[in-house]
Order: C-alpha cells, then structure tokens, then sequence
C-alpha cells in the first residue's frame, strides 16, 4: 500500500490580507509536501482560512457588509496564493463550509460526552487581537505584547468551558514519548513549562447576543463555539472526520505549521481536545519564528507590512520562494529589508545559480557534452528537509554552487578546449554531474527554476533565470 503524508498549514485569519510571515509558513508545507510526493507518497497538502470571531464580525460591520460576504471576499485573497507562489496544496477548507461546521459540532458533542465541558460565569481580560483570554503575568504595560496597540476588554459572562486542566499529566506524557512532538527543541521544552506549571480550563463559547458570527453549539443556541475550539478542528474535518472515517484513518495524524504565536493552542489546547474526543494526537509540530522588518514585526497600524504578492512582482516565484526559504535557521525571527532581500537575491540567484547554469549550458552546447547518469538525493539532506531545516537546506545546494563556479574559474574550461582535450572532458563531466544533482535537489523548493534547467540540460538552450536587480 501507498504511504500517506498529511501536512497542514494554520489557517489564517481573514481580516488582513496575506504577508510574509504566512507566506514563509505555507512555502515550507508546499517543499514538504512536494519532497514527498517525489518519494513516491500519496500527500494531502491542507490550508485555508479561518473565518469566524469577533474581528471579523466588527470588520464587517465597520465597512457595512454582510459578515459572510464579507469574509468571502477575503478568502480571494488567500486562496490567490497558489498561483502567486506556485503551491501544490490539495485542500482549501474554510471554516464557513458546511462540512466543516457540521465537524465542529460533532467535535464538540464528543468533548460533552466526555465530559469535558461545562458553564460556568466568568470575568476575564480579553484581547480581540489574539482572540484568547489574557492573565495579568502575559501583559507588558497594562496591553497584550502582541498587540499593544489594541485595547483589552473585559468579559463578563455565562460561557462554556472545556476541561484543560483534566489533561496536565497526559499533555506531560505526550512530550515525554515524543521527544521531537515539537521542534524547534527550545519550543517543546517552552510548552512543557507552560503545562507543567498548572492548566486552567478555557472559554469554548460566546453569547450569542454578543458575538452572533460562529457555529451554534449543539443544545445551547443561545451560544457559539469560541472562534479557536473551531478552527482547529479543521485538521480532522479536512480529511473527512466524522464522515469518510476510511480517508480520515488513512491519512491520520497530521504534521502541523504554525508560528510561535500558536505554540499554546497548538500544541497543548487542540492537543488535550483531541485527547476529549478519542482521537489519536498529531503527529509532530513545527513551529516559526516571526518576519520582522527592521526589527519590528510585521503590523498594518505600523505601516511595515511586506505582501507576497509584492515579493513576486519584483523578485518572480523563485526568487520569492528562495528568499523566504533561505533567511535563517527554522525556527528563529528572520529580520528583512527590501534593501537586504535585492542584495541576496543577487548574490545568490542572479550572480550564483543563474550564473552557473548559464556558464555550463553554453559551454556544453559549445563542445557537446552531456550528463544522462540517475541523482540520488543524498540522506543528510533527506533529513534536513525532515526537520524543516529548509535554510540549511538550501545552504547545502549553494555551497555546491559557490563550489562549481570557482571550479569554473580556476579551471577554466573555454581555454582547456583548446588546449587539453581529456582535461576539458573531465571537467565539463563534474560540471554536469554537479548540476544535475543541484537540479534534483533544487526539485522541491524552486519547482519552475529546476524544471527550466532541466529543459535548459536537454535542449542545451537557456534563457536568463534570474535577471540582476538594482538595489
């Protein structure tokens, strides 16, 4: 039988339109999921958009609209990335299709009969921007410090709870069995701090009266679930969970992305709630670091906010991809300027690659030489791609690059032509060989850029791949 792999990004919230950040997150999905397809698995690739709570309901209503037009119209905005950055995904789940809220509500009544659910009234600060409650120890001046420049609101009343604090010691034991459940390594040991200094029990619902945008909790009209109980349950529902239990337990469990800022309900709320519903646990997590720019994360109010579609336009797919691919070690903020992203560009695609791959092409539609022998992609790079580590990754590839354009000049092979024809031969061999292997190696991160080379290694016919960019 096939091998499946199931990989999902989060899904984004639908107020703002795309960024760097999010685009970064579902670039390193798409190499994952392209790998393993290349490996011969059958992939189900998921993202899509998370539109219910109350910034949408408020967006809404300040421009006017009708909440589900209005969150339609932002979809758009998403779903246009898989042309923008060239993704494979093979599902794109909203969490207003009808399937999935008829999972939700399912999801919800197993956690009832488990009982982990209750009401209870309660006070709590509140912070729109995160959607999640807020202690007084997670607040830096009095404001959330993510988003400082939204005020807190406190929220007093009947809401139903789920019993997080049930599921302490077998989150623990989750993390023990499975030393690399999350990685980065320092993200794992940050969420088994979190639970092991005490879980409390979460708000699931809202009053309906308040907060009408969301999916009605079964038995309780007068409520809807709380907007994160919701959207995750779109990594099971997405697989055809409760309905088509066939796919769902073939493709089960799934390898999630998310940024630093989910680490919680990630890794420890949608864990335990999976835990509530019987269901097996995910299989591993990856967590990113932010997208700053100039040392400040990304932000609409601040005005420093860098599209993909911006990216594309002056940098094309590729270069997108390779620059959000290659800024840093997984795991770590990635500090951009459009100054340092040109300079890169350059140096590594313009002056490398694209260099490289012209100076061979020519050279061996010149002389005729040619390389037909089969590339194994190599098992530390293999496990590389595994752990994420796609910057290293790609650092892997560029040292052969740097490598075979000094090869190129000390050898240099156009003055050997003449001179020492065996010489030549040889040289013009690894050269080949060489990009040949860059080429299957390249296959998952920069698709449209290995396909051009390969064409370019059998026609001996290149255009330009990347042009050079004033800075």
């Amino acid at each position: 039988m096939q091998e499946k792999f199931y990989i999902t990004t989060t899904l984004p919230y639908v107020n703002a339109e795309p960024h760097a950040g999010f685009a970064m997150e579902i670039i390193e999905a798409d190499v994952l999921a392209r790998f393993n397809r290349n490996l011969g698995k059958e992939v189900f690739f998921n993202t899509g958009t998370d539109e219910h709570g109350l910034k949408l309901y408020r967006k809404a209503g300040e421009l006017k609209m009708d909440v589900q037009a209005y969150v339609d119209q932002q979809a758009e905005n998403f779903k246009q990335l898989k042309d923008i950055l060239d993704l494979s995904y093979d599902n794109f789940i909203r969490t207003t299709d009808q399937h999935h809220i008829a999972a939700a509500q399912e999801f919800w009544k197993r956690c009832e009969a488990a009982g982990d659910i209750y009401t209870k009234i309660y006070k709590v600060k509140y912070c729109v921007g995160c959607e999640l409650e807020k202690t007084d120890s997670e607040l830096v001046d009095g404001k959330c410090p993510l988003h400082p420049g939204v005020n807190l609101e406190v929220i007093e009343e009947e809401n139903h709870f789920f019993r997080f604090s049930k599921y302490q010691q077998a989150l623990l034991d989750l993390y023990e069995k499975n030393p690399e459940f999350v990685l980065p390594k320092n993200r794992l040991k940050e969420i088994k701090n979190f639970v092991a200094g005490g879980l409390e029990d979460f708000s699931i619902s809202r009053l309906k009266e308040k907060m009408p945008w969301g999916i009605e909790v079964p038995g309780s009209p007068d409520h809807v679930m709380y907007v994160w109980f919701d959207a995750l349950v779109n990594y099971i529902s997405a697989i055809g969970w409760p309905t088509d239990m066939e796919k769902f337990n073939s493709f089960w469990p799934v390898v999630q992305l998310a940024g630093k800022d989910n680490l919680r309900q990630q890794s420890a709320m949608w864990q335990a709630m999976l835990m509530s519903a019987d269901i097996a646990p995910s299989a591993q997590i990856f967590i990113n670091g932010f997208i700053t720019v100039d040392g400040q994360k990304m932000s609409k109010s601040v005005g420093n906010v860098i599209s993909p579609a911006e990216m594309v336009e002056k940098f094309g797919i590729d270069g997108t991809r390779y620059l959000l691919l290659s800024g840093g070690n997984f795991g770590e903020d990635m500090d951009i300027t459009w100054e340092r992203l040109t300079e890169k560009y350059n140096a590594d695609l313009a002056n490398g690659l694209g260099n490289l791959v012209s100076r061979i092409i020519k050279l061996g539609n010149e002389y005729e030489c040619k390389f037909n022998g089969e590339i194994k992609i190599s098992n530390d790079f293999s496990r590389l791609v595994a752990s994420m580590e796609m910057g290293k990754c790609l650092e892997y590839i560029w040292e052969k690059v740097r490598e075979d354009n000094k090869f190129i000049e000390d050898n240099k092979p156009w003055e050997l032509a003449k001179s020492d024809i065996k010489k030549f031969g040889d040289v013009m061999m690894k050269l080949f060989v060489d990009l040949n292997i860059i080429v299957q190696h390249l296959e998952s991160f920069l698709p449209e850029t290995s396909a051009k080379i390969k064409t370019a290694l059998e026609t001996k016919q290149i255009e330009p791949l990347f042009q050079r960019i004033k800075v």
